[in-house]
């Protein structure tokens, strides 16, 4: 298990101030003079039909050309961000609120117990470490590793008995790695940096070795060249990169491939994907001396994983015949699905579970609300775990000896707090809570089901400062993401605490394509499905319009990498919706997402243009970066994304604002905000974050027409 917690901050505020009604200069896009991005078409055949690229030049990261590009780019959005009177206020505001010490749970490795604290501030959060009779100290400090904290730690993993330790490092946030192998206890640096490792968890083979993943080094650029050939590869210490030796994917090409090791070394167990759905499994009995894997799931139809063993028996999660998942059994002799038991079986909400202390903890979601189960080995729910109130849980786990465990909770009012839980009596106490200056009795969230286009009920979670008034004038973001099998559950923002304090309204719907309602959900939202989503948020801001939470002229609309498409589509499906759109290092243009890095990997969800006429049509018809349309005036637009981006190349954005910038008619204007040594998100330093956000929802307010008070300032 990875003992990495990502619990980075998301803390928050005080209720306290408003907005204030300012008139939106009618001249400000004829103010702006944007850059001049050159056309130098190419034209590409699609089963008979013509496509021109005209910006196709800016997918090249590694030109002279794009890098002059991206700076006068920023050199406009910067003047432009710099004349909105009230940001220096909202950055400071924001700055307060962030500043608050921040813990991580505990977790145990060998004699030592290390946790992760940020003093407030601080880019990167610090890993420490203390035992019986011994300070806290620190341990890591990534804030050490680069000075602008760009470089930040991505994954920690302990050998069995804790003395060694190897962690991965991010630079300028990429998803490249680097990992650097240590002597726990006296903590020198043991051996050579391990290089190039992408998409890949670290697992130890007790003390000798561990587990890792990695593609070929690409030719070319390796922020956007394609990887399509993932590898397993086992370490052995003491030994040189170069002879790690492959242990799976050599023969057939596989997108994503990992490794896991049980907690008592006796199974390996690999997984292997094409698509960020469905998955082969096999396993390696460690103890028997044997090299061969042994298949457990031969195909990619469906999603199973180990969760555990106890001995030769298997637990394995997986959604073959349950699309909500189940927890089956299976002795590892004949781990064939014919042979699997039901444990866990499925029901009508959706499972996810995790192991510690002895049992086994079920995490259903209840309309994207946590409910947790306790079971032990046999199978008998021991009791449902008492929550803190409706919202979040996310239960870390533990190893099976461990007598304490952790949990968090949170929801869109309430800062996320660790809980103590004790397995064998059910009682859990708050073990650290946020010191945050954030009264959440002033806010509410309130779940409602709306109809979407087709006539499908859909669940939004609407949160506000107790007493708004309902008259349409109130300043909304519309969160979305609506893809890739993945939940919105509630949880709290700082950033988005700042927008509820000056009374907005922050709206989140459970659009298809997540996993909120389980596989059928997700796939209501994949490839030729894939409209529904973009009706399903459409229908989300009618119903807030209707309902008066707002209106058109008071909504901006916002997500990032799939989210970003979705912004992305539906600002050029329904332009006269939506005040202000913000995609974030968003996927746009649909006909060539899948020609970058790892990208063919999505199709699952998107399916690609070189499938079937059919599917290029249909791609084609919502494209962002191709429905940009001449005399149209599009939403006041501040499109978002990172130059290291390798995970959704930033040529996506590039090209999207390049359309913009052409085609757009009236006074909005259409920008875009290129964050230097910057990736897709994960690692962003805390300033970055800061900087980000504070133009993102200043720029949102400004051309809603209102400005922020400082409620420090009398």
């Amino acid at each position: 298990m990875n003992k990495y917690i990502a619990f980075l901050a998301v803390i928050s505020i005080l209720a306290c101030s408003k907005t204030k009604e300012i008139p939106v200069k009618p001249t400000m896009q004829e103010q702006i003079k944007y850059p001049k991005t050159k056309v130098v078409p190419v034209k590409t055949d699609y089963f008979g039909t013509t496509v021109v690229d005209a910006y196709r030049w800016l997918e090249d990261d590694l030109s002279a050309e794009t890098a002059q590009w991206v700076d006068a780019q920023n050199a406009v959005t910067f003047t432009m961000l710099d004349k909105i009177p009230f940001r220096d206020a909202f950055k400071n505001r924001l700055e307060q609120l962030w500043n608050y010490e921040r813990f991580s749970a505990p977790f145990k490795e060998g004699e030592y117990t290390y946790f992760f604290k940020n003093d407030g501030l601080q880019n990167q959060s610090v890993l420490y470490r203390e035992k019986p009779g011994m300070a806290p100290s620190v341990f890591l400090d990534p804030n050490k590793f680069s000075k602008d904290g760009t470089t930040s730690l991505s994954g920690i993993e302990f050998s069995e008995d804790g003395s060694k330790v190897a962690y991965q490092i991010s630079e300028g946030g990429s998803d490249w790695r680097k990992v650097i192998l240590m002597d726990a206890i006296s903590k020198k640096i043991m051996e050579d940096t391990l290089v190039d490792v992408k998409f890949s968890g670290l697992s130890w083979k007790g003390n000798d070795g561990f587990y890792y993943s990695s593609y070929e080094k690409p030719q070319g650029s390796e922020l956007s060249a394609k990887t399509d050939q993932h590898k397993l590869y086992y370490h052995q210490l003491g030994t040189k990169q170069k002879d790690d030796k492959i242990v799976f994917g050599g023969d057939i090409k596989r997108r994503y491939v990992g490794g896991s090791v049980t907690d008592d070394n006796r199974y390996l167990f690999i997984t292997a994907a094409n698509a960020t759905s469905g998955n082969e499994l096999y396993m390696q009995d460690l103890h028997s001396g044997k090299s061969g894997l042994v298949p457990i799931m031969d195909n990619m139809a469906s999603n199973s994983y180990v969760l555990d063993n106890q001995g030769t028996k298997l637990f394995i999660l997986t959604n073959y015949k349950a699309p909500n998942q189940r927890l089956v059994t299976v002795d590892a002799s004949d781990p064939r699905p014919e042979k699997w038991v039901d444990f866990i079986p499925e029901t009508t909400e959706v499972l996810s579970v995790v192991t510690g202390g002895g049992y086994i903890f079920a995490h259903y979601m209840k309309d994207a609300l946590s409910v947790v189960k306790q079971y032990d080995y046999n199978g008998k729910m021991i009791r449902e775990v008492q929550l803190p109130g409706l919202g979040t849980v996310s239960m870390g786990g533990g190893k099976k000896s461990d007598k304490t465990l952790y949990f968090s909770f949170t929801n869109y009012t309430t800062p996320a707090s660790i809980f103590k839980f004790d397995p064998a009596t059910g009682v859990s106490s708050i073990y650290v809570k946020p010191n945050v200056d954030f009264n959440s009795d002033m806010y509410e969230s309130k779940q409602v089901f709306y109809t979407s286009k087709d006539g499908t009920k859909v669940p939004m979670m609407i949160t506000y400062k107790k007493g708004i008034k309902l008259d349409g004038t109130n300043p909304t973001i519309l969160y979305g993401y609506g893809g890739f099998n993945i939940s919105l559950t509630p949880s709290f923002s700082v950033t988005n605490a700042v927008w509820l304090e000056l009374g907005g309204i922050y709206a989140v719907p459970n659009l298809r394509g997540g996993g909120e309602y389980g596989k059928k959900w997700h796939d209501a939202g994949t490839q030729m499905k894939k409209q529904n989503v973009f009706d399903d948020f459409i229908a989300a801001a009618e119903y807030l319009i209707k309902n008066k939470y707002t209106s058109s002229a008071n909504l901006a609309i916002s997500g990032g990498s799939n989210g970003g498409l979705l912004v992305g589509a539906c600002m050029t499906q329904r332009p006269e919706l939506f005040r202000v759109a913000l995609p974030a290092v968003g996927v746009l243009d649909m006909l060539r997402y899948h020609t970058f890095t790892a990208g063919a990997g999505w199709a699952y969800d998107y399916g690609t243009a070189d499938q079937s006429k059919e599917m290029f049509s249909y791609l084609k018809g919502y494209s962002p970066v191709h429905n940009v349309r001449q005399g149209v005036s599009y939403p006041a637009t501040l499109v978002t994304t990172g130059d290291h981006d390798d995970r959704v190349v930033p040529a996506h954005s590039y090209k999207f604002i390049a359309e913009l910038q052409k085609h757009q008619s009236g006074t909005n204007p259409v920008l875009i905000r290129i964050d230097k040594s910057a990736g897709h998100g994960a690692g962003k330093p805390t300033s970055k974050v800061i900087e980000e956000a504070t133009d993102r929802y200043c720029f949102a307010l400004y051309h809603m027409g209102k400005t922020y008070i400082n409620p420090t300032k009398k």
